[in-house]
């Protein structure tokens, strides 16, 4: 279906802002692909971009009509495989399972079938079908060497199955080749293996910190610094400087109290001693 020039442009747009968005921002990328589905909800492309956008922020229910709206518009099974996924992500991995023994998938190209494959294997998972998983993910792409866009995905998987299956040996081996074959750190291989091997990561800049440990640092010498003052002059409050001072005044009031009364004292006894002198005198010249 043909768009007018002014519409197909904004479409246009918004499709490449969704394509932009989706990994990185994909609540952003599902607000542009509403915008392109109200402008064109008869383009194929616009109900497929929808589809994919809705499914990135698990909205499996609106993806998965979008999705069969797509299909109906251009006959195309390419979308099969995350039509099955959205199933599981509804909760209906028996429904998932059928899709995958549908014929849809023999009309798929190879990387169509090795992702109907994962879907079908999660599925067996979510069913608690673990062996069944291990077996459903056994195939000619999984055992060659070449190495392909779905390899590392179809390895991890293999390594996580048998990992959650207790085969700890043989899911070390597929996490290993997995990350031989993830170019594009698509996967988490790497963490997975360093975790079934006990290796711990160590923030650099923690280390380094750790290894300074016995270093001063400018804080730790003012703090020093401010002890030994603290020790040398200990802090008084203004009140209780104010009550030394005052001790210290009545201390010398006291003290001239006691020079005043102890003067008073001498001078009332040297009158005493004049009197009787004087008296003394007086008696002389009446004899």
């Amino acid at each position: 279906m043909s768009l007018p020039k002014g519409l197909a442009e904004d479409v246009s747009k918004n499709l490449v802002m969704v394509a932009r968005l989706i990994d990185e921002d994909p609540e952003a990328a599902y607000a542009y692909s509403k915008i392109a589905l109200r402008l064109a909800s008869r383009v194929a492309a616009v109900r497929e971009a929808a589809g994919f956008a809705a499914y990135a922020n698990q909205k499996y229910s609106e993806a998965l009509a979008e999705f069969r709206a797509a299909r109906r518009m251009t006959g195309s099974v390419d979308l099969w495989p995350v039509m099955a996924d959205c199933e599981r992500g509804l909760g209906r991995p028996e429904k998932a399972l059928e899709m995958a023994g549908a014929a849809e998938v023999h009309k798929l190209d190879k990387a169509g079938q090795v992702e109907m494959r994962l879907v079908a294997a999660g599925a067996r998972r979510d069913m608690d079908q673990l062996d069944a998983a291990i077996v459903t993910l056994q195939s000619p792409e999984l055992a060659s060497n070449s190495v392909q866009p779905w390899t590392a995905r179809l390895r991890y998987a293999y390594a996580d199955a048998l990992l959650a299956a207790g085969r700890e040996g043989e899911a070390r081996e597929w996490f290993a080749k997995a990350v031989e074959s993830d170019k594009d750190g698509s996967t988490d291989a790497s963490d997975r293996l360093a975790e079934i091997d006990g290796v711990e990561f160590v923030d650099a800049f923690v280390e380094d910190d750790e290894d300074d440990s016995d270093t001063v640092t400018d804080a730790e010498v003012e703090a020093e610094v401010e002890a030994e003052v603290d020790d040398e002059v200990e802090p008084q409050d203004d009140v209780s400087v104010v009550d030394e001072l005052d001790d210290e005044d009545d201390d010398i009031e006291d003290d001239d109290e006691d020079d005043g009364v102890e003067a008073a004292a001498e001078s009332e006894e040297d009158v005493v001693k004049d009197d009787v002198l004087l008296k003394e005198d007086d008696d002389d010249d009446k004899n």
